[in-house]
């Protein structure tokens, strides 16, 4: 959420993404286990600074509210997935309340196969 003021590209406007940007850099920088999957974010987050720092999903790109349950969902997605299966955002965006707008991920090649753990910055 916007603490104050209009610039959408300071991240010292929004109340938590600084923080959660941060978070997502250290346990990129220091985890040992490259195989992890990180959602980050919360409603109104900065997400082109979440996906920069290397959060594979974050939100939320339009600035809106997400429904809380929209994390749980992309969870859900990843774990019962083939793990054969190129997973993109186009394949879960139907059962999320607003699709794209809500949440999205970066754009690297992730398979299933590649996850080991999943943590969820909310």
């Amino acid at each position: 959420m916007l603490k104050s003021g209009r610039n959408y590209e300071d991240i010292n406007n929004y109340r938590n993404s600084r923080y959660f940007a941060q978070t997502v850099k250290n346990i990129r920088k220091n985890s040992k286990n490259k195989n992890l999957v990180i959602f980050a974010g919360a409603c109104q987050s900065y997400y082109e600074a979440l996906i920069a720092e290397g959060a594979n999903f974050a939100s939320s790109p339009a600035r809106i509210l997400i429904d809380f349950i929209d994390p749980l969902v992309v969870a859900e997605k990843i774990a019962t997935t083939d793990s054969t299966k190129f997973l993109t955002i186009h394949d879960i965006e139907n059962d999320l309340r607003d699709g794209e707008r809500g949440i999205n991920r970066s754009w690297c090649k992730w398979e299933k196969k590649d996850c080991n753990y999943l943590i969820f910055l909310l």
